[in-house]
């Protein structure tokens, strides 16, 4: 039999876990509402990335951090211009220079699909800036460096890692952006009925 210890347990976790389940809708329906707005998204996104190169250049410190968000984001970047299904290693292609995107008509249409969406891209700056800017407010991870070395190595590591991504969509023939992209327009029929 339950005691009235175990009955009190059960509607305190009950309680929990609805407000736990209530805050979690809260925050879907939150995203749903911001998912069609792109521009303002990136807009606010990189408002909150400009705040924290301030906190850190004002406070001059914290360039561990600084550098870790920074690969962060460039992991998230190539993620977001690499196709979800790699040619790379899709070996059904009959070319000697191996699997290739469609070029032509006759070939078989594959839309380009990334393996990090836009909406998911934006999520994960936006969270792990706002991550990177309360890290920035903790003493411990203030570790002193000499950031010119930090910096010089994220631009070698950006130009090496970018330079391979460009020789990947050149090899493979894709472009991962779509800017004259079809817009069909609606059709107004008005039917006449005698």
């Amino acid at each position: 039999m339950m005691d009235s210890n175990d009955i009190g347990s059960e509607s305190r976790r009950g309680f929990v876990s609805q407000g736990w389940t209530r805050i979690s809708q809260i925050y879907q329906g939150l995203l749903d509402k911001w998912t069609p707005h792109v521009k303002s998204r990136w807009a606010a996104a990189i408002i909150l990335i400009l705040i924290f190169i301030l906190r850190v250049f004002l406070k001059q410190g914290w360039y561990i951090v600084t550098y870790a968000l920074g690969i962060y984001h460039l992991n998230l970047f190539i993620a977001f211009l690499t196709p979800k299904i790699d040619p790379a290693m899709d070996f059904d292609g009959d070319d000697e220079n191996g699997p290739a995107l469609p070029t032509r008509s006759t070939e078989e249409f594959r839309p380009f699909i990334r393996r990090l969406p836009e909406f998911k891209f934006w999520l994960s700056v936006t969270k792990s800036t706002i991550f990177a800017f309360c890290c920035t407010f903790i003493d411990a991870f203030n570790i002193p460096v000499f950031w010119p070395i930090l910096v010089m190595y994220f631009i070698t590591l950006f130009c090496i890692t970018m330079k391979r991504q460009i020789k990947h969509m050149i090899k493979y023939r894709y472009l991962p952006f779509t800017h004259s992209k079809p817009k069909y327009k609606t059709v107004d029929s008005t039917v006449t009925v005698n």
